[in-house]
């Protein structure tokens, strides 16, 4: 008996190894199946590398927001966005944008440029003016510049501006409407729903704890944004105006004006804008196609000779320097972090670690800091200054590039360069320092919840359910006013500004590159190139 239950236990025993066996030779084939069919994606059905064709016009097709540096980019998510032929959202980045036209102005198989903006976001002037910028060197090449759509916002109807001719669909329109300020305000909201929102603050035009404090927005904040916005406004009044040859009142009109002009045309956007030069033909698709092909040349398939942009930077020999002397260039874009962050915030440590990498790498001889950020942690903001005071004990010259928005803690890690250029439409300055904390004990109470205990020390019943002591919001404010102190003395030491004068202009008031140049915040109006 013991023979016969030893002899059916081995024999189940190796029917078990058995399917163990294929179960494994099964998943191992299922591994290299994958990766061989992965092979055979990337390595043998990838398209071949784009040519550009013979006298080939440029197509400027920009799709996605235009940024500093991109965004990172998990790689799991780009391997399963690949495999699953999904497009992860594209982001351009503006000096990508700009050398990829200086690259085309001087490569002879392309003939001109086309503008096709359509899914261009809207975005701020100063970036546009460096893309602008580079368009009016492609012209000097004598290469035609056109621009087409059928709708154009204003950040898309700017850059077409620059173009020889604008094509507009005859159903389509230019949709102008100025540049604005609104926010939405919580303080009566906040209060039905019990929030208690403890603000500290310095700095009478520190606008962005109003929302919490306020049902709109306080005279003195209106008093500083319409002088900013009445600046960019102008700013993009004049270029629009110059690039058409138009009057500048043409395109402010007030709504009385407004209508008029539009009833004179039938209630007919595109005819409005035709009659008022804003474009010079109306053609719909198929005529613009025909157009181009006589200019281009027709490539056989219902249109012109042309490559993409996407396209043609994969065709770009990539420009090698094999100078000793180098300009570093560091990046500090998006919300100022205290840490480690990838691309999309300017983390504190990240930051001062590509700083410091500049400070001991022996062929960096000057470092350019381009900032487009509009603040953050104070405490981050200093560990990337000391950084740049680093940098310059080394020897190493240090110039601030200001982008779109260098404001509040953009400003603190500018300050101490050696130079800093911004453009007239950067929105720098707001040196004030401020701090919002949200507590819902009101509201707990009400639902009938409630919190209680002991603690050691009188920051002990400091909390979300527990609110603020008196003593601990005075506490707190003093804090501020130190960080509001500090952040201006250091602003006064290194611009060389009195107290008294700094106090005039800082008080977190945002100012244009323009005014802060007049204020001395900066020492020169330049783009980034003028920084390098």
């Amino acid at each position: 008996m013991k023979t016969l239950f030893k002899f059916i236990g081995m024999f189940f025993k190796g029917i078990w190894k058995l399917i163990t066996f294929t179960r494994l030779a099964l998943a191992n084939l299922l591994f290299l199946v994958t990766i061989a069919v992965i092979y055979f994606v990337y390595f043998h059905a990838a398209p071949t590398a784009p040519q550009v064709p013979k006298a080939s016009a440029l197509i400027l097709n920009l799709s996605g927001p235009l940024v500093e540096q991109p965004r990172y980019v998990n790689p799991m998510d780009s391997f399963t966005g690949s495999l699953l032929g999904q497009e992860l959202p594209k982001e351009n980045v503006l000096f990508d944008v700009v050398e990829t036209i200086r690259y085309a102005k001087d490569d002879d198989k392309v003939t001109g440029l086309v503008l096709a903006l359509r899914d261009l976001p809207e975005t701020n002037l100063t970036k546009l003016r460096y893309i602008a910028k580079a368009l009016n060197e492609f012209k000097t090449s004598g290469k035609p510049v056109y621009a087409v759509g059928d709708f154009y916002n204003q950040s898309q109807y700017y850059l077409a501006s620059y173009a020889d001719e604008v094509y507009l669909a005859p159903d389509g329109a230019v949709m102008l409407k100025g540049y604005s300020a609104y926010s939405l305000y919580y303080k009566t909201f906040l209060e039905k729903f019990n929030v208690n929102t403890h603000v500290f603050r310095v700095g009478t035009y520190k606008s962005a704890i109003e929302p919490f404090i306020r049902d709109d927005m306080s005279q003195e904040a209106k008093e500083s944004a319409s002088r900013w916005l009445g600046q960019l406004w102008g700013a993009y009044v004049d270029d629009i105006a110059s690039n058409r040859q138009i009057d500048p009142e043409t395109l402010t009109p007030d709504m009385k004006s407004f209508l008029s002009l539009l009833k004179k045309n039938d209630g007919d956007l595109a005819a409005l804008s035709l009659n008022i030069g804003l474009v010079d033909k109306l053609a719909t698709r198929q005529q613009v196609r025909a157009e181009l092909t006589e200019v281009f040349g027709s490539n056989g398939e219902d249109s012109y000779n042309h490559i993409d942009y996407y396209s043609y930077q994969q065709t770009m020999m990539p420009k090698f320097d094999m100078a000793a002397d180098d300009v570093a260039v560091v990046i500090a874009s998006g919300a100022i972090m205290d840490g480690s962050h990838p691309p999309g915030t300017a983390g504190g440590d990240t930051v001062a670690s590509l700083l410091r990498q500049a400070r001991n790498d022996h062929k960096v001889k000057a470092v350019v800091l381009r900032v487009d950020s509009p603040g953050g942690s104070a405490f981050a903001s200093e560990v990337i200054r000391n950084e740049i005071e680093a940098l310059k004990e080394a020897g190493k010259p240090v110039v601030a590039s200001m982008s779109s928005l260098a404001a509040s803690g953009g400003y603190w890690i500018s300050m101490s360069a050696d130079q800093i250029v911004a453009q007239p439409t950067t929105l720098t300055g707001s040196i004030g320092i401020f701090s919002v904390i949200t507590t819902f004990e009101k509201g707990l109470d009400k639902l009938g919840i409630y919190t209680d205990g002991v603690g050691t020390s009188p920051f002990s019943d400091v909390g979300l359910t527990t609110g603020l002591s008196e003593g601990a919001s005075k506490a707190f404010q003093l804090g501020i006013e130190h960080g509001y102190k500090r952040f201006t003395n250091l602003v006064s030491s290194n611009r060389d500004i009195p107290i008294k004068q700094l106090d005039k202009v800082a008080q977190g008031r945002v100012w244009t590159g323009q005014d802060a140049l007049n204020h001395g915040l900066v020492d020169t109006i330049g783009d980034f190139d003028d920084a390098v």
